[in-house]
């Protein structure tokens, strides 16, 4: 029996954010998809033992859960610089940079086998968007996976390319697009909106923790508009954005919450300045909401043609695109079923059955 070693510390990320969404769909669907003879066993840093439990109770199927004696800040110094490494052998699957990068030689010990993901290149790109502490170790980790990962995963042809640029991976690039969110929409959706005060008809938007969201853009757009603009957003997500007293702001949604407030739209917006996968843009398509997006590379090569692009950062764009799409309900319906097409494309079975086969060729 050999096992699939998954470093699932980003689950418990505060807030549960897209890379949580991502790192718990992703193990789950690995443990769904795991070839016979196969199982997946979870990494994590020291936590509480409510978050050990939180783990256990997201990843039915796990064989166990290795556990560090470091705490996250900990691990990641300690990783950053290759000072430990995981105990027995065999193949780690990293569901993000967070990974025990370290010198080995797979020719002689092919079981040895280290993956890491690489979401975006913000970091390079766009580094006034991100905290310097976030930035300077995503470098940092980016360039131990330079020297030390059998490969990387990365969401989306346009980041392989940015990365192709700014890292010399040698062909180790492997393209393993994500998927939408599995949770399905609560029976008591419209009562939930209803909770929320969320008007008839709205717009909605959903902060992800960090600048390259745009929504400074979105919200001198929204003093524009008739129809009036959601944000969904977490702790201290609007003290960053100028103008925020044009939204109407929803806080602290549940993923239930916040899966009937994104159903429920008219239109989802998605005016970033900087993309990678465009996590949230893929709920979207799934609810079969209308979408107008920014038009950066990440974020055309998911939407293709089920919905509308707009120069990213540009106002007037923004709100012609919103009037034209809400105040058309032809045009508001067939761009909702197009998006509902468009999500067909992306399934977590998909991804996971991709990884394993990357490892199996690894």
């Amino acid at each position: 029996m050999s096992t699939l070693r998954v470093i699932v510390d980003d689950i418990l990320l505060p807030g549960g954010g897209p890379l949580a969404r991502y790192a718990a769909e992703l193990t789950r669907a690995l443990i769904r998809t795991a070839p016979r003879g196969t199982d997946v066993a979870g990494v994590v840093a020291a936590s509480p033992e409510d978050d050990y439990a939180r783990l256990a109770a997201q990843l039915p199927g796990m064989k166990t859960l290795n556990k560090s004696a470091l705490a996250r800040r900990e691990l990641q110094a300690a990783w950053q610089h290759g000072f430990t490494v995981l105990p027995g052998t065999g193949m780690v699957h990293a569901t993000g940079l967070l990974a025990p990068l370290r010198k080995h030689d797979r020719m002689a010990s092919p079981e040895e086998q280290t993956v890491v993901t690489i979401h975006d290149a913000v970091a390079w790109t766009h580094p006034e968007l991100l905290p310097s502490r976030q930035v300077s170790w995503t470098k940092a980790m980016a360039k131990r996976a330079e020297k030390h990962a059998d490969a990387v995963v990365v969401p989306t042809h346009a980041v392989a390319a940015q990365l192709d640029e700014l890292l010399d991976l040698a062909g180790r690039v492997r393209v393993i697009g994500t998927a939408p969110s599995t949770a399905s929409v609560p029976d008591d959706a419209a009562a939930r909106r209803a909770d929320r005060g969320m008007p008839e008809r709205y717009v909605v938007a959903i902060a992800e923790g960090d600048g390259r969201n745009g929504f400074s853009v979105l919200a001198a757009a929204a003093g524009r508009l008739e129809i009036p603009v959601v944000l969904v957003a977490g702790p201290g997500d609007a003290a960053a954005i100028e103008g925020v007293e044009s939204l109407r702001l929803v806080e602290d949604a549940s993923g239930d919450d916040r899966a009937a407030i994104l159903a429920g739209a008219a239109a989802f917006v998605l005016p970033s300045l900087a993309a990678g996968s465009a996590a949230t843009l893929l709920d979207a398509l799934a609810h079969g909401v209308p979408v107008v997006a920014s038009d950066l590379w990440a974020i055309a090569e998911v939407l293709d043609d089920a919905g509308v692009l707009v120069p990213a950062g540009d106002v007037d764009a923004l709100v012609e695109a919103l009037q034209t799409l809400v105040g058309d309900a032809e045009v508001l319906e067939r761009t909702g079923v197009a998006s509902g097409d468009r999500a067909k494309a992306f399934t977590w079975r998909d991804a996971a059955e991709k990884v394993w086969q990357l490892h199996a060729d690894l």
